[in-house]
């Protein structure tokens, strides 16, 4: 375990909890970026790295303490589908890059961690269209192997919409001797999209052994459902909700600064260790609850 990595460990026993960033896609889409299909918050990387740069040092001036790296959509067969399949380790390398650079500017005097996002191979709304489990390995792999010679402190198995791809992802990740944090996708009722329950997914990935347990990627009102079964996992858990999925028409739920940390405090209070926003949050949102925190 290198120093940046057993700090993180130390700072996730720390009582205050951590502060993870808010959205990079939408708040380059909100910005005037070009995020379309397939490559959404990747094309930021090609065509406006500067801009991807200022929405993190945003993030680091609202008070994060995590910044998850452009990564999202830098996987080999996203890319492939964008005609750029041999970028994914130079565009993994570069988001990561940009976050840290926008941490030395920064010159905030704390520790900062930066974070290696590894989402669903496919659509995170469509649990089936989840691959093959030989194409989920293999990808998963790679996708770790370049988030982690790219030099992030841990990987962030994020929004995760099956159990099968979940634990793929996570065992994927953990060859790479990082930390791991995973988060799911839920709905209403603490099932992931695949419609298994959250809880079976939690026993699922504990032989695997990941660093901390998150839910992302659903609005306010779906979180209440999804703690107590956090709680019992007895690890680090978090939430980064979002303000409604990003579809054209609009948000299905929105919510003021004000109103996302109040939600946020009620969190903290359930037991989060971390605390952040997905889909639809600005730098605001988590000045916020830097403000409660």
């Amino acid at each position: 375990m290198t120093r940046s990595h057993s700090a993180l460990s130390e700072r996730l026993a720390e009582p205050t909890p951590l502060l993870l960033d808010g959205a990079t896609g939408t708040e380059l889409e909100r910005r005037g970026a070009a995020t379309g299909a397939p490559l959404w918050s990747a094309h930021a990387l090609i065509e406006r790295p500067t801009l991807v740069s200022e929405i993190h040092a945003e993030y680091l001036a609202a008070g994060a303490e995590l910044l998850t790296a452009n990564t999202f959509r830098t996987q080999r067969r996203t890319l492939e589908r964008g005609g750029r399949e041999e970028s994914a380790a130079t565009l993994t390398a570069l988001a990561t890059r940009l976050a840290r650079q926008a941490v030395e500017a920064s010159a905030l005097g704390r520790q900062i961690f930066v974070l290696g996002s590894a989402p669903p191979l496919e659509d995170c709304y469509r649990p089936d269209l989840v691959p093959d489990d030989e194409a989920l390995a293999r990808e998963h792999a790679e996708h770790a192997s370049n988030l982690a010679e790219s030099g992030v402190d841990a990987i962030l198995v994020e929004t995760m919409n099956t159990i099968r791809e979940a634990n793929i992802a996570v065992r994927a990740a953990s060859e790479t001797a990082l930390p791991v944090w995973v988060s799911f996708a839920c709905d209403a009722s603490a099932r992931l999209l695949s419609g298994e329950k959250l809880g079976d997914a939690l026993t699922a990935i504990a032989p695997a052994r990941p660093d901390a347990i998150l839910v992302n990627c659903l609005p306010l009102s779906r979180v209440g459902a999804c703690l107590p079964i956090l709680r019992q996992c007895r690890l680090p858990f978090g939430v980064y909700a979002n303000l409604g999925e990003p579809i054209e028409a609009g948000r299905t739920e929105a919510a003021a600064p004000r109103e996302f940390a109040a939600a946020a405090a009620t969190w903290r209070d359930a037991g989060a260790r971390i605390l952040g926003g997905c889909c639809g949050t600005t730098p605001a949102h988590i000045a916020a609850i830097a403000a409660v925190l």
